[in-house]
């Protein structure tokens, strides 16, 4: 199963998340800020990472994450509010492989990452 966090500091959006991406057979892992993630991705990474734009480091984190072994090769998703082509750079500069809008609903989530569960 391909492992996949969720990182924002928001508990209702990481609920909602989890619920949806669990009934596409990932195993979700949730983090709640830049540092709790960080850790979490060094002890295990994952090969899925969805980074809420709006949390505090989470340009650091993407940049981080690419610095770990195997981090290269993690699908790292910024998630952006607006896709103004400043915010988009950035995160494009830090290391984001994709962008997923926000907010996300069922019908997104399966459509961006129903193909990831099942190329597993």
């Amino acid at each position: 199963m391909v492992r996949l966090m969720i990182v924002d500091e928001s508990d209702t959006v990481r609920k909602i998340g989890v619920k949806i991406l669990t009934e596409l057979d990932f195993v979700v892992i949730e983090a709640s800020s830049a540092m709790d993630a960080l850790c979490k991705c060094e002890i295990h990474l994952p090969q899925v990472l969805i980074v809420d734009a709006a949390i505090n480091g989470a340009l650091d984190l993407i940049s981080n994450v690419r610095l770990l072994p195997g981090g290269n090769s993690a699908r790292v998703f910024y998630c952006i509010v607006t896709a103004d082509l400043k915010t988009l750079m950035a995160g494009k500069r830090a290391g984001a492989s994709d962008f997923l809008l926000k907010p996300f609903d069922r019908k997104i989530l399966t459509s961006v990452f129903g193909n990831l569960a099942l190329a597993a």
